[in-house]
């Protein structure tokens, strides 16, 4: 599988997780990264966060059970503040 592939599975994987922390919060998740770093918006009503996630991150996290812990978490404390 080629990388651009597996980068899909792991933006999908963060959309999944974020959709089970907070069905209302919209994602935005630029197609290319900068320096290996997402900037990711997250936006609720009219309030809105960036996040930097790196591009290894993304990319282990369909299959990385630390990964998946570790964004899991980013998750919950930056939506808590949304």
């Amino acid at each position: 599988m080629d990388e651009l592939d597996e980068l899909e599975e792991g933006k999908q994987k963060f959309l999944e997780i974020v959709k089970d922390l907070d069905a209302s919060v919209e994602v935005v998740i630029p197609t290319t990264s900068s320096r290996s770093l997402f900037l990711i918006s997250l936006t609720k009503g009219t309030n809105r966060k960036f996040i930097t996630v790196h591009e290894d991150d993304l990319l282990d996290l369909p299959q990385e059970s630390g990964v998946q812990s570790k964004t899991t978490t980013l998750l919950q404390e930056t939506l808590g503040t949304l």
